[in-house]
């Protein structure tokens, strides 16, 4: 009976050896001239920091395997964040290693090899072969591309094998079989050595470099006409389906990204005021708001997050005016307080103060401004239950394994990207504010990164105060339907 080969599944057809004979012979070189890829130098510069954290101590970072969609079908394959930052590498079942060497490490990329002609694997393999998926690299052109050592991933076992527990920090969570092969550790206090790695590898990503404040502004220029795409097809008479509108971003996400950095929240009227909300099966009516917090993540992986809400009809009521105000006023408060050394907590307070000020003059906060922000009564959240944003990367929510002290608890520096997203959210069955107000959510979402004497808005490219976002819209429905 013939071995059964890498990928196969059991209703693969059992050729004739007449026709695999047939298939091994008659194919031409496919070489390929690669040359160093612009990150490739970032990313040493990254294992060289890793190297540094870690003397002596060999480092294990998957990026993980395809996953289960149904039955035999796999959601796309989004390489693991840390191990993209280190290695460039966006293929799946990677491994980096990071070998203690003198006085430092040698990197070595574990990865699957490309299985070229002179393996049956090409044609007879759905997950693998090339004539199923396309063209992959060799590991010697992988090693060009990225600028760091490759070898096939089928010798990780051997090398993993000799390893004591006690000298190596393993990425967990992220690759089954690599957890299997290290016994998970327990800490008395504070974190394990394998957390501790998960933590310094998130603080590390803190500060972008210049190679990675391109992509996130690439990131977000697609984002900013995947917004001005949506708002060319929403009609100010009539209604529309927000899956469609969801459509329609994603359309620009696809072509000019990866795709969507985080399922797309498309909500009309009061859909608008759960936070979460992506079922996005309403309909938008005149009159009402539609939010719609977006994100194109790029060809790198660098994603963008952004959030607008609009007047369907075309502008703002003066009771939606007044509230989209407080909101804005709020975000422009927290911006205006960013630059290097201000503690996130700060940002955090003056958006919530200028919100609960804003509760107060709506007339819906029960006690005075300070009670509400009192930390033992912090009743103004009833109707905004998130923080004011989040760090931005590789990852919606970026470098969220870092020390509290490094991130929520700490300060934001120079070259740090996060967002500023304060809204008011008052729910359409809520018997505590007036009635015209049940049902109306609002969020203004930007991107900003911290400068040397403040803070850059990065997706400026899109308005924020009320007449402007009114001019906006209307200018893109003048405009007219596009592709991209």
């Amino acid at each position: 009976m013939a071995e059964k080969k890498s990928g196969e599944r059991p209703h693969d057809p059992k050729f004739p050896e007449k026709f695999l004979e047939f298939m091994r012979s008659g194919w031409g070189p496919s070489d390929l001239q690669v040359t160093e890829l612009e990150r490739a130098p970032y990313c040493a510069r990254r294992r060289e920091a890793v190297s540094a954290a870690f003397p002596g101590e060999t480092v294990v970072v998957p990026t993980g395997a395809e996953k289960v969609r149904a039955n035999d079908t796999h959601f796309r394959f989004r390489a693991g964040s840390d191990f993209a930052w280190l290695t460039g590498d966006l293929d799946p079942e990677g491994v980096l290693v990071l070998h203690p060497s003198g006085s430092g490490h040698d990197a070595v990329l574990y990865r699957r090899p490309r299985k070229g002609t002179d393996s049956d694997e090409f044609f007879r393999s759905a997950k693998y072969g090339e004539l199923w998926i396309g063209r992959k690299n060799s590991l010697a052109e992988t090693a060009t591309l990225l600028g760091v050592e490759c070898r096939d991933v089928e010798q990780l076992g051997g090398v993993l094998d000799g390893l004591r527990r006690s000298q190596v920090r393993v990425l967990r969570g992220i690759d089954p079989a690599i957890d299997a092969r290290f016994e998970a550790e327990r800490a008395e206090e504070g974190l394990t050595r394998d957390a501790e790695l998960a933590a310094v590898l998130s603080e590390l990503r803190l500060v972008k470099d210049a190679w990675e404040l391109a992509q996130l502004q690439d990131a977000i220029d697609a984002t900013v006409r995947g917004f001005e795409d949506v708002a060319r097809v929403l009609p100010q008479t009539g209604s529309i389906a927000e899956r469609l509108l969801e459509g329609v971003f994603g359309m620009r996400a696809r072509v000019e990204g990866n795709g969507i950095g985080y399922d797309s929240i498309v909500g009309a009227g009061s859909h608008a005021t759960t936070l979460h909300w992506i079922t996005n099966d309403g309909r938008t009516e005149p009159g009402e708001l539609i939010l719609m917090d977006m994100g194109v993540e790029n060809n790198h992986l660098y994603t963008a997050d952004v959030t607008r809400t609009l007047p369907v009809g075309g502008t703002f009521t003066p009771l939606q005016r007044q509230v989209y105000e407080i909101v804005h006023a709020s975000q422009q408060a927290g911006m205006d307080v960013i630059k290097p050394g201000t503690e996130f907590q700060e940002i955090h307070r003056t958006c919530m103060r200028v919100l609960a000020e804003g509760l107060a003059d709506l007339g819906v906060l029960p006690v005075s401004v300070d009670e509400a922000l009192d930390k033992d009564s912090l009743v103004y959240r009833r109707w905004t239950l998130h923080g004011f944003g989040h760090m931005l990367g590789l990852d919606v929510h970026d470098c969220a394994a870092s020390r509290a002290e490094h991130y929520y608890k700490g300060r934001v520096e120079e070259d740090y990207v996060l967002t500023v997203e304060p809204g008011l959210y008052f729910q359409a069955n809520d018997e505590l504010v007036p009635e015209e107000l049940r049902g109306v959510g609002i969020r203004i979402e930007d991107d900003v990164r911290v400068t040397a004497e403040g803070c850059e808005n990065l997706s400026a490219g899109l308005p924020r105060a009320a007449d402007d976002v009114e001019r906006w819209l209307a200018a893109q429905r003048e405009a007219g339907p596009r592709l991209p």
